[in-house]
């Protein structure tokens, strides 16, 4: 539906496979959310509170469970839930991956790597496919093997301050903005390296056997200029509909019966406990806390029931943290892979010794249905209600006509919170 981007093979994707368009984020920006696909639970649980934070090494994640089953595992692309370097604590490798080819926050044209945990060195090209490259040469080794893998292709892209091709530019040569016409040409970029992913599946015969699943990791950018958002209230950094709904979409051939797309609430949290159980790995889920459900049903059985556990969304206040001591020491948290505008990244933990009472920040409890949204500090805390059934652009607050449901939906959003702080405190360590 965007008036402008062209993607034939994110397209075709959907028509071949599950198009989820209640889709979610775990998180308002990119870090935390990455962090919630590794791990299956919220990623405040494990400190990471935004951009640039690190996630614990004592999180088990979906590339150790996978591992530890017999798969061969690799990530190619985006990390930025830690440094990539070598002596990292909480580097693709320590985090379950035999493989890696990453970056320790986004990148653009010619991008700089680090090869499982080496010097980072430069390749020259379009970022989207030289991610896409590394991670098939990994695939095709692991089909030369007859190993079962687990891969993350996490792009770079699309990314201010953009940019592309001059192939993937003529096709908006049309759009007067020009930093508009990079962000569209990135993701067309994006679009033809899902491609050759796919081709290389394709070639290899393991297409069938293989599930894709392709989301993103936010809601659109800050500026109105570079997006279209279509009916979602906010962007990026709000726990509104703009900030966390994104797009997915689920490809298997051998296992999704009929095309479809689906309204039943998803979220990022969902891909590990969801992986497992197709896996028959559920005994392998570490005793803690976890957010996500298993979305087997929907995906084989094409079972759009409600969904059995409501979604939290948490964007935490961390003032304060810093004062704490760190998690991990400064020397190890460095990164060392430059982006445009920044020679390193210093990825930051802190110790939370006592679980807090007052659950400062934004924070939303999605029931299918029903969104109450809590806003504000103190006696201006505010609690909204939005039916995104019949309002999608959450553009009528419901609280003041429903003030049962939103004082049961506080209530379970609370329990919750007091949750996600108890995990904060290393208490499931």
């Amino acid at each position: 539906g965007h008036p402008h981007v062209k993607t034939p093979v994110l397209d075709e994707m959907a028509s071949r496979g599950i198009r989820m368009d209640r889709f979610y984020s775990a998180h308002v920006n990119c870090s935390p959310t990455r962090t919630s696909i590794l791990t299956g639970r919220h990623p405040i649980r494990s400190g990471v509170f935004g951009p640039n934070w690190s996630t614990r090494p004592e999180e088990i994640t979906i590339a150790h469970i996978l591992q530890k089953a017999g798969y061969r595992t690799g990530h190619f692309g985006k990390w930025h839930v830690g440094a990539v370097k070598s002596d990292s604590p909480t580097n693709p490798a320590r985090m379950g991956f035999d493989e890696f080819l990453s970056h320790d926050n986004f990148f653009e044209l010619n991008p700089v790597f680090s090869r499982n945990g080496a010097t980072p060195e430069r390749y020259e090209g379009e970022s989207s496919e030289i991610v896409v490259r590394e991670a098939c040469r990994f695939i095709q080794s692991c089909a030369k093997m007859q190993q079962p893998f687990l891969t993350l292709v996490w792009f770079g892209s699309p990314h201010s301050p953009y940019s592309a091709l001059e192939r993937d530019l003529a096709n908006y040569a049309h759009i007067e903005n020009k930093q508009l016409q990079n962000r569209l040409a990135e993701i067309s970029a994006v679009d033809r390296a899902v491609g050759t992913l796919r081709k290389t599946l394709q070639e290899l015969q393991v297409d069938g056997d293989t599930l894709v699943w392709y989301c993103s990791d936010n809601g659109i950018g800050h500026d109105p200029r570079m997006s279209f958002n279509g009916p979602w209230r906010e962007k990026k950094g709000s726990i509104y509909e703009g900030g966390v709904r994104v797009p997915a979409i689920i490809e298997w051939p051998k296992g999704i019966k009929k095309p479809r797309t689906t309204e039943v609430p998803c979220v990022t949290t969902d891909i590990l406990p969801t992986i497992l159980d197709l896996l028959e790995l559920n005994q392998s889920l570490p005793n803690r806390p976890r957010d996500g459900i298993s979305l087997r049903k929907m995906i084989v059985d094409g079972d759009d029931s409600p969904r059995s556990k409501p979604i939290g969304f948490w964007k935490y206040a961390t003032d304060g943290e810093s004062k704490n001591e760190r998690w991990m020491p400064r020397e190890l948290t460095m990164g060392t892979t430059p982006t445009v505008s920044n020679p390193s990244i210093d990825f930051l933990n802190f110790r939370h010794p006592v679980a807090r009472s007052e659950f400062l920040g934004d924070a939303a409890w999605n029931d299918n249905r029903f969104k109450l949204v809590v806003r504000g500090k103190g006696t201006r805390r505010q609690a909204e209600l939005y039916d995104l059934l019949e309002d999608p652009s959450e553009s009528r607050d419901l609280a003041s006509e429903n003030p049962e449901r939103v004082a049961r939906m506080t209530e379970q959003l609370i329990q919750w919170q007091k949750s996600v702080e108890n995990s904060l405190t290393g208490a499931d360590y």
